[in-house]
């Protein structure tokens, strides 16, 4: 077989999805490839040269530069010996003939097939939006004029556009990442307005103190915030001979006016490639702790797009617990495992099974408002519990009037979830505890003056703490490349760690690292 140990020929790998988790996956074979162990194709539906998709927001508020949007270079890897097949669609799998059809024609073998490809924003069926054919599989349908779902730069260029002439631009959703959106808008000097289904923003993250605390926040950051919405249609008018967006009506008869409306209603994973070759999935490719699909050992996927579950314990249920985090880190995780088990492969060993993350801990990029969340909190505490059944143990801190407030949910001391608003140094520690499992201090009150007035920043695990979530890099990382490779700069630690390289949440946080180091004595 191709690519076994003692082959001279290459093991044959197909990678289809250029993003974020794609781009990191090709730069762990990128040596093997060099080397001529592994022969790698890329295959990208995208024109646009690889993007992180996660700051995307941050580019349509002006917040960072077109440049600081690339991952990677296609020229540069096909440099190194990488076949790039920017602007192409795959649009089949014969998984019994080892190949992967293009659109045009054209087909690609594979030893081992690596799906990338991704998630795609969920559109809400509203009267009066159109969806049109995109052209190609893997990308977004084209919505009507003034819609988008930001999940592209051409969304984003549109955003931007608004956004420059401080237009009006109305969110539908409220989840993290339609909050951070609407407070970059307000931050950038347009008009946000942010409608959602149900009383609290972040249903599932925040109870009901926490997010009284946020909604104040956002108000006073500029952002309106239209509880109750159950969308139903949009209104348009023309514009230059086309069909634009003009308001969005609600069943109970409002109507928020605006120059865009941005859909930020959630996403599902890109499995429609998956499904027509056979594939099982449920949210997602259902991958094993090998990453391997249950359906072809041959194909694997990473990122939004995978679904990890164990088929001895889950082959014949109807549903399968679990899917993706949504988060970059576990994406990027899995392909840096992925990519090292294909090495040991080749060198005749096994790489040990992949391990899941702890769930991921929700932190809001956002420079007025500061929001952790991680785990399951009671939206009421003080609600009856069924009988026989034990009741949560939380302990909660509130002082609306100064935006702070942290609610914390245990069993038996240890932190199964917790909400913190306005105390990030309370939320760092939290985070530390949630992410070992570890137990609260019988005061939990102790926890709270790591945010009191004068008090000293205390470092949340010291040396052990993690700073970048998305890359899983610790402080103890940050601090020695800035001592032994002389990183002075949030950029420089970057490219040494890859820290600050994902979602940009702890780009603050390193600046502040390095601010501290260059005080301290030699």
């Amino acid at each position: 077989m191709a690519g076994t140990q003692g082959s001279t020929s290459p093991m044959n790998v197909v990678l289809i999805g250029f993003g974020p988790v794609g781009v990191r996956f090709a730069e762990e074979l990128l040596p093997a490839v060099e080397e001529g162990r592994i022969a790698l194709t890329i295959v990208g539906a995208e024109s646009d040269d690889p993007y992180n998709r996660i700051l995307i927001a941050e580019y349509a508020a002006g917040e960072i530069a077109h440049e600081n949007l690339q991952i990677a270079d296609p020229s540069e890897l096909a440099s190194r010996g990488v076949r790039v097949l920017s602007g192409r669609s795959a649009t089949g799998i014969l998984a019994e003939d080892r190949e992967v059809e293009l659109d045009g024609g054209g087909r690609i073998a594979y030893d081992r097939l690596v799906l990338a490809t991704g998630a795609q924003a969920n559109v809400p069926a509203l009267d009066g939006l159109e969806q049109a054919d995109p052209g190609a599989p893997g990308l977004d349908p084209r919505l009507t004029d003034g819609v988008c779902a930001l999940r592209s730069l051409a969304d984003a260029e549109r955003v931007k556009h608004v956004v420059d002439a401080g237009g009006r631009v109305a969110v539908l959703g409220a989840g993290v990442l339609g909050l951070e959106l609407a407070l970059l808008l307000a931050e950038a000097g347009a008009l946000p307005q942010l409608a959602h289904f149900g009383p609290i923003p972040m249903p599932r993250q925040l109870d009901r103190g926490s997010a009284r605390v946020l909604v104040d926040q956002l108000d006073r950051a500029g952002v309106t915030v239209v509880p109750h919405t159950r969308a139903e249609a949009i209104v348009t008018h023309e514009v230059a001979g086309r069909r634009t967006f003009r308001a969005l009506v609600s069943g109970d008869g409002k109507r928020i006016e605006a120059d865009l409306l941005v859909l930020s209603c959630g996403v599902r994973p890109r499995t429609e490639l998956a499904v027509e070759a056979g594939l099982r999935t449920a949210r997602g490719v259902l991958v094993d702790n090998r990453l391997r699909s249950w359906s072809d050992p041959r194909i694997h996927a990473i990122g939004d797009v995978a679904h990890v579950a164990d088929p001895a314990t889950h082959l014949h249920d109807r549903e399968v617990p679990g899917g993706a985090s949504g988060l970059v880190g576990p994406g990027w995780r899995q392909a840096e495992w992925l990519a090292r088990s294909l090495l040991a492969e080749l060198d005749g060993w096994a790489e040990p099974d992949y391990v899941e993350d702890v769930p991921g801990v929700v932190l809001m990029k956002a420079s007025h408002v500061d929001l952790v969340a991680a785990g399951a909190v009671p939206a009421d505490p003080f609600a009856p519990v069924p009988h026989g059944e034990r009741a949560p143990e939380v302990a909660m801190w509130a002082d609306p009037q100064h935006g702070t407030y942290v609610a914390m949910a245990t069993t038996d001391g240890v932190l199964d979830g917790f909400v913190s608003v306005g105390m990030p140094r309370t939320a760092a520690e939290l985070s530390v505890l949630y992410q070992r499992r570890g137990e609260l201090p019988s005061d939990r009150s102790l926890l709270l003056r790591l945010d009191a007035v004068g008090e000293e920043a205390l470092p949340a695990g010291g040396r052990d703490q993690t700073v970048c979530m998305c890359n899983a890099v610790t402080a103890g990382a940050i601090e020695d490349a800035a001592r032994e490779h002389e990183c002075t700069t949030v950029e420089d630690v970057g490219r040494c760690t890859r820290a600050g390289t994902g979602c940009g949440g702890c780009r603050a946080r390193i600046a502040e690292m390095l601010t501290e180091l260059t005080e301290q004595p030699a």
